[in-house]
């Protein structure tokens, strides 16, 4: 790759996302970079002023003009920030939040269009050329602390789906098998689940999901089960399987559950030793034939009462 093969894509994409606006109204009456603003306060409760600023790579000056602009009109509210009373902590109000959910539609109206050009047997590629892009450009910088731990959107279910389906089909060769399994867990849970004693954590990571896991109620009294605990390999080694372990963990005890129970394969050595540290506790193994492999399979229990975690 060279410069002007960087260059040429970035002349193509810029001139595509202004054909994308040919009206000039998807932001209106807002510029870009206040656009942006209202995006990044719509995805928080609140963020410090400085935090906004370092996402958005903005000028200080630059950005308190912003700031001001929108306190002016009612769109923000500021004050002490909770972590540290110097800094200056910015919400959304209720008219900042509907002015946020205009710019939202508009811009999901307008890419939707776009993606209806697009072939459906082309988009799978096209979403993981984007992706690709990201990941060496850019996600790959980004810290722990960017991650953030949310119930599941409109869609994220599928996505459950479809990642666990392509990530153990290309990691470890499993065939068709897995995602109709996976489909029909994630079914299950979306037809009818308890929200007090089952729930599914998304990992997101600068707007796009990079890891699950869910927790539902097991056959046996006071147990419950976790499944499908998934992290994309861009994310890996900064803590997400932890964090998303730990989040079953609080919840199953606050729900009253005496032990969490899970089944693995002794080839996901990576998720075996995020159970490991939480305290599970290997208690049978069997050989199977599934998926399309040879494989072992693996039950772990922890006993909620007794952990210490």
């Amino acid at each position: 790759m060279t410069v002007q093969d960087v260059r040429a894509f970035n002349r193509f994409y810029t001139g595509l996302v202004g054909s994308l606006d040919h009206g000039r109204r998807l932001y209106a009456p807002y510029t870009l970079t206040e656009s942006r603003v209202l995006y990044e306060l719509a995805r928080v409760p609140h963020l410090d002023a400085v935090d906004l600023r370092t996402r958005l790579d903005l000028d200080a000056g630059y950005l308190s003009r912003i700031l001001n602009k929108f306190e002016d009109a009612g769109l923000i509210e500021r004050g002490p920030s909770a972590s540290d009373p110097r800094r200056r902590r910015v919400r959304l109000t209720t008219r900042g939040r509907e002015a946020a959910a205009v710019l939202d539609e508009r811009a999901r109206d307008t890419v939707g269009a776009l993606l209806d050009t697009v072939a459906p047997a082309d988009r799978p590629r096209l979403a993981e050329a984007m992706r690709t892009i990201q990941d060496i450009l850019g996600e790959r910088r980004a810290g722990p602390q960017e991650i953030a731990l949310r119930e599941p959107h409109p869609g994220d279910l599928g996505w459950i789906v479809q990642r666990n389906a392509a990530l153990y089909a290309a990691e470890y060769g499993w065939n068709a098998d897995y995602e109709g399994l996976v489909a029909r867990i994630v079914a299950d849970f979306a037809e009818d689940h308890d929200p007090h004693l089952e729930r599914v954590w998304i990992a997101e990571r600068s707007g796009r999901p990079v890891g699950c896991v869910m927790c539902v109620r097991d056959e046996a009294p006071g147990t419950a089960r976790l499944r499908l605990l998934l992290v994309e390999p861009e994310a890996r080694g900064h803590g997400v399987g932890d964090r998303l372990v730990r989040a079953v963990l609080d919840f199953a005890r606050g729900a009253g559950y005496r032990e969490l129970v899970l089944w693995t394969n002794d080839v996901l050595a990576g998720a075996r030793r995020i159970y490991q540290r939480h305290g599970f506790v290997l208690v049978a193994e069997r050989a199977h034939r599934s998926f399309g492999k040879d494989l072992v399979g693996q039950d772990w229990r922890l006993d909620l009462r007794r952990s210490g975690e």
